[in-house]
């Protein structure tokens, strides 16, 4: 994939390896495919494993069973079939088969991306499988539909080829049509409604009628979510929910109040790292800004000299990125009066989330938390402590507490630069 919301450039090379040709012809023929593969944009074929079947009058390419059971496709006409496409080093070989990783989007775009650099063989097994001597010698991936049986490999190799191509540029009529759909972005796809307007005393959507692409696309974004929760929350975890939520996002580094050692209230320093290393975080992660919270104003004088240079100096000429990052710093003397301008800015009350690496009763999974935002109509401020920790008060003031971050060990002391990449990540990066 060239890059999240946008089909891939190039054509791909997909041959299919079948018994039953004329299954996959037809439907190669029609639709998008057909018109794909006529345009020159899929270089898709179709191999009749009997043309590589031992020349006899039968073509065989089948056999019992050895230890009893049902028929099984030979290994020597479907070897000799795919050497006759490709040889080793130009080819990959997929096997659809219920022992395969279930097939994912990620999954078809990483063949896709093979497909454009090898020719992609697709091998439809038939009756109880293939030959497992076949599998080890030949195959680099089998890829399975789900926890089901199907007669044969010909449809899931045609699912395969369907969704590999549709992510060719072109291929779909309407790009957005591929990038609104459903896991494109791993959230499902929102309803889609036509004529009549009233159905059966079931009317479309009022918003989709009145011509006010803002409002439509809020919908669908509002839609695609509810759904995704309700449906299958289990895609929300390694979905990028940024573009689905209502407001913005904020990060707020603060150095007051937070906890030394002793547990005691103090006030940190600011470092030169968090600032470069967090607000490239925010950036790369869509976040609106990096709020750093500080009472003392020596320390705020010194967050702004530290992103001036870097946008207006120097810095800005030598590593134009890091400028676009810095940008997004804004200090503030109290958490209160940044969460005031988040509140002013987005003109709404802002919904907090507090972090911390100790266990509290309280605290809640970051995966539900993720599921909230998008069904909160606020903007989301996720709030960071320094020294030893965010103090009890911010705890108490915030909407909700995340659960410590955890790599399965009992050490728990992550910098507060890697907590908020971490953080970030989880909540707004996709996949």
């Amino acid at each position: 994939m060239s890059g999240l919301g946008e089909p891939s450039e190039g054509f791909v090379r997909i041959s299919v390896v079948t018994a039953f040709p004329d299954l996959v012809r037809g439907y190669l023929a029609s639709g998008v495919l057909g018109r794909g593969i006529d345009s020159g944009l899929l270089d898709v074929s179709v191999v009749n494993i009997r043309d590589h079947a031992p020349r006899s009058e039968r073509r065989q390419i089948d056999d019992y069973s050895f230890g009893g059971g049902g028929m099984v496709l030979m290994a020597g006409p479907l070897e000799t079939a795919i050497d006759s496409i490709a040889d080793r080093e130009s080819r990959y070989v997929t096997y659809p088969s219920p022992q395969g990783a279930v097939l994912h989007q990620e999954l078809v775009e990483d063949l896709r991306r093979v497909a454009a650099a090898k020719r992609l063989v697709i091998v439809c097994g038939r009756y109880e499988g293939v030959d497992e001597r076949f599998v080890e010698r030949c195959v680099d991936l089998e890829v399975s539909l789900g926890d089901f049986v199907l007669t044969g490999g010909e449809l899931p190799a045609l699912a395969l080829v369907d969704a590999i191509s549709r992510l060719v540029r072109g291929v779909v009529g309407r790009e957005s049509s591929v990038t609104e759909d459903s896991f494109f972005s791993g959230m499902l796809d929102h309803p889609h409604y036509t004529r009549p307007e009233n159905f059966r005393g079931h009317r479309a959507p009022r918003v989709l009628l009145g011509g006010d692409r803002s409002a439509i696309e809020a919908y669908r974004r509002k839609e695609s979510a509810v759904r995704t929760i309700s449906r299958r929350p289990e895609l929300v975890a390694r979905a990028g929910i940024m573009p689905y939520l209502s407001r913005g996002a904020y990060a707020a580094l603060l150095h007051h109040p937070v906890l030394d050692r002793n547990g005691r209230m103090t006030t940190t320093a600011v470092t030169s790292a968090d600032l470069h290393d967090i607000a490239r975080a925010c950036r790369t992660y869509g976040v609106k800004k990096c709020l750093v919270v500080t009472p003392l104003a020596s320390q705020r004088d010194l967050v702004k000299r530290v992103a001036a240079h870097w946008i207006t100096g120097r810095g800005a000429d030598f590593n134009p990125d890091r400028a676009s990052a810095m940008r997004g710093i804004k200090v503030f003397p109290a958490l209160e009066t940044a969460l005031a301008w988040v509140r002013e800015r987005e003109r709404s009350e802002p919904f907090t989330i507090s972090t911390t690496a100790r266990l509290r009763e309280d605290s809640v999974s970051w995966l539900p938390l993720k599921a909230r935002l998008l069904q909160e109509d606020r903007p989301a401020v996720i709030v960071f402590g320094t020294g030893h920790g965010l103090h009890e008060d911010v705890m108490r003031s915030s909407d909700a507490v995340m659960a410590p971050l955890s790599g399965g060990g009992d050490y728990n002391h992550l910098s507060v630069r890697s907590a908020v990449s971490i953080v970030l990540d989880r909540f707004f990066g996709f996949r």
